[in-house]
């Protein structure tokens, strides 16, 4: 595993666009669960998940925290706490039109050092295990952590930090994590005729290139493939990993795709799944789409950065050099609300996110 990569695993929710109130179409929540290595090249004192656009209000839940049924505290004993930092700093910030929460997890500096630090290194994680529950051996020396927040708003930018320490003695700064997010779209179908029964919802997802560095008017590229399934009754989050039953059935969708971002132009780098226009099936009860990530290989324009292609090779027909090693595995499900009978939307009618990151490797980039 090279050091400029982390490994992430989120279990449910990045941001989600949902379409106005109709069946199908309201929010209860969502949760998120992930490992972080740290490969910074310096220990962390502190992870940070900012939301932007969602007041502490909106914030249901948090991983270490009160309410789940896990002890709070500090350290690494299972009886006292699950991960080294203890319950996370939950607090808002604004500034001017921006506004937003930071969830924080942070070591305690007692003037001279820190009580508690992520060390940096590498590390195959199997998936959320980076806890004191997670049966990898989770100790002082393990270089990444488990973190997660639920939330029962939709954010509109979602930002993943290190925290690492300055200069200055217990001073920290954020060490930039930048990693493909998808979000929902669901579209209601138009309104039945009377007397019939509602027609399902069109979902799609959406997955985005990360932008370019400064001075460069291309992102890097990276290979994406999709697979997806429905199924006639909800997904538990705990089924949101790659070796389960209901991940297995996926069938392909998107062979191969790249994608990579261009400056000034907004669709470059998206791709959208399930945009074939089909609506779910009448009896679906929920979603499951997979996402491969794989690292581009090929050959970049020393200018532009741009990604290139010898003929007959191109953003969906890879060449035997440009695919390389795999990034990680995103398991996104959308748990969708029992549709009302003749034709009337339900009263508190669900719409669920649920997504799941298995041993997803990304860039970090520092600000």
């Amino acid at each position: 595993m090279k050091s400029r990569f982390l490994a992430v695993l989120l279990a449910a929710a990045l941001p989600v666009l949902v379409a106005p109130a109709t069946a199908h179409a309201s929010v209860i929540g969502f949760l998120g669960n992930f490992d972080v290595i740290n490969d910074t090249g310096k220990t962390a004192h502190g992870f940070e998940i900012d939301l932007e656009g969602l007041h502490s209000s909106d914030i249901s839940d948090v991983f270490g925290g009160p309410g789940r049924g896990f002890p709070t505290g500090r350290g690494f004993d299972p009886s006292n706490s699950v991960e080294r930092y203890g319950a996370p700093v939950i607090a808002e910030y604004s500034a001017g039109s921006i506004f937003g929460t930071k969830i924080t997890y942070q070591g305690v500096f007692d003037g001279s050092s820190w009580d508690f630090g992520t060390p940096s290194g590498s590390f195959v994680t199997p998936g959320d295990n980076c806890w004191s529950g997670g049966g990898v051996g989770y100790g002082p020396n393990t270089p990444c952590d488990h973190f997660g927040v639920g939330t029962i708003g939709n954010p509109t930018k979602t930002t993943y930090s290190w925290l690492l320490e300055t200069a200055t003695p217990g001073v920290l700064s954020n060490g930039l994590v930048n990693l493909p997010a998808p979000t929902w779209d669901v579209i209601p179908a138009p309104p039945a005729p009377a007397g019939n029964p509602p027609a399902p919802p069109q979902v799609l997802a959406h997955v985005e290139a990360p932008e370019p560095l400064a001075g460069l008017e291309f992102g890097d590229a990276l290979w994406v493939k999709v697979f997806t399934t429905e199924f006639e009754d909800p997904i538990d989050l705990e089924e949101l990993v790659g070796d389960n039953a209901r991940v297995r059935q996926a069938a392909t969708e998107i062979e191969w795709q790249l994608l990579q971002k261009e400056i000034g132009n907004p669709n470059s780098g998206l791709l959208e799944s399930g945009a074939g226009g089909a609506p779910v099936g009448a009896n679906a009860a929920s979603i499951l789409r997979r996402y491969e990530f794989f690292k581009y290989s090929g050959e970049y324009d020393p200018e532009t950065h741009e990604a290139l292609f010898t003929a007959p090779y191109g953003d969906t027909h890879p060449g035997p050099t440009d695919v390389g090693s795999y990034l990680g595995a995103q398991n996104a499900a959308a748990n969708l609300a029992p549709l009302a009978a003749a034709g009337i939307p339900e009263p508190g009618t669900l719409f669920l996110f649920a997504s799941a990151l298995a041993t997803l490797l990304v860039r970090r980039k520092r600000r």
